[in-house]
């Protein structure tokens, strides 16, 4: 058995928030195991999102360290209705990098940066 390659994000004390606000975006997601400091911020958390392992923590060390677009999670959907639904609650309190919109390669695709400054990349596949 292989191991898997696991994303893992470091917030800067919103960890607990961006997952259940994930949670309540995407169907097939639960929080698997979470450890707090005393403080009560996350030294440790596995969560699933539509079946994809992450591990994430808070911060604690003062240090600020933001997220980029140059690494995004790329999310394919199956369905109009869905993209649009996501793309906008991603997108809530977030950037839009690039709108929803077709391209070359598919039916629907866009580029939002979340309230907690992680990068998604929505795609809806043409079909074939």
């Amino acid at each position: 058995m292989s191991n898997p390659i696991t994303p893992f994000l470091m917030f800067s004390g919103q960890a607990e928030e961006a997952m259940n606000h994930y949670l309540s975006i995407f169907d097939d997601s639960n929080i698997q195991q979470i450890f707090h400091h005393e403080d009560g911020k996350v030294m440790y958390a596995i969560f699933t999102l539509k079946g994809q392992t992450f591990r994430c923590i808070d911060n604690t060390n003062g240090d600020h360290h933001a997220f980029t677009p140059a690494l995004s999670l790329f999310v394919a959907f199956e369905s109009d209705e869905e993209i649009e639904t996501i793309f906008q609650r991603l997108s809530d309190h977030g950037q839009v990098l690039m709108p929803l919109a077709s391209s070359p390669v598919s039916e629907k695709f866009g580029w939002v940066e979340d309230k907690y400054g992680v990068s998604w990349q929505l795609n809806l596949e043409k079909k074939q």
